[in-house]
């Protein structure tokens, strides 16, 4: 996983996560495999009983365009309602990929436990170009 998104990371698709934040929150991921290889992780950091986001989507390059992302991002979905979770956020630069899924843009602003828990310490905080979405969850 360290190596996966922070391989999209040096891209400058997605922020790098530091070996001990990922051993921290490891249990936060869902991981798809092939032969034994990491070829897909995907977080659901929870924010309020009502609130969660899916993060740190990465795919391996090679890989990407068979449905191991979308499959990730389900499985998030499912354990968010699980939770009794009705909305998820994503901050990307895949916007197209997050509204194939349902997600729609929305302003950063209708995030603030984002903002104030993550955005404030990120170095990209004033020059921030991910887009923010949301997607409500059926029951």
């Amino acid at each position: 996983m360290f190596r996966l998104i922070n391989h999209w990371a040096d891209q400058r698709q997605m922020l790098p996560k530091a070996l001990h934040t990922l051993c921290n929150t490891v249990r936060d991921f869902w991981v798809a495999e092939e032969s034994g290889e990491v070829v897909g992780c995907c977080g659901l950091r929870i924010y309020t009983e009502d609130l969660a986001e899916v993060c740190s989507l990465a795919v391996a390059p090679g890989k990407q365009g068979r449905g191991i992302g979308q499959s990730l991002v389900k499985c998030c979905h499912g354990e968010a309602r699980a939770m009794g979770i009705r909305r998820v956020f994503a901050l990307t630069y895949q916007v197209a990929f997050f509204e194939r899924l349902g997600y729609r843009i929305v302003d950063m602003d209708s995030l603030p436990e984002k903002v104030w828990r993550d955005c404030v310490n990120c170095p990209f905080l004033d020059n921030c170009n991910e887009t923010a979405m949301i997607r409500e969850l059926g029951a």
